[in-house]
């Protein structure tokens, strides 16, 4: 998934933040625990404030992601 998203991110540039959290990371245990991460891999589209929007577990087509940013930018 990660070219998918990698794209999506050049895509999107200027519109959407993309951030990435390794799992595996123990500095990254208490925001895992906010947005309750349990599964590789998650992903989560978030608002200014860092409400989440959106979470995706597991595999994500990209048409998937695609409609649902574009619901969210103006």
């Amino acid at each position: 998934m990660a070219p998918m998203v990698h794209g999506l991110e050049a895509q999107y540039f200027g519109k959407i933040k993309f951030s990435y959290l390794d799992a595996d990371d123990p500095r990254t245990g208490e925001f895992q625990r906010a947005l309750g991460f349990y599964y590789q891999p998650e992903l989560y589209l978030l608002d200014a404030s860092g409400n989440v929007l959106k979470k995706w577990v597991g595999y994500v087509q990209q048409a998937d992601l695609e409609a649902e940013f574009s619901q969210h930018i103006q």
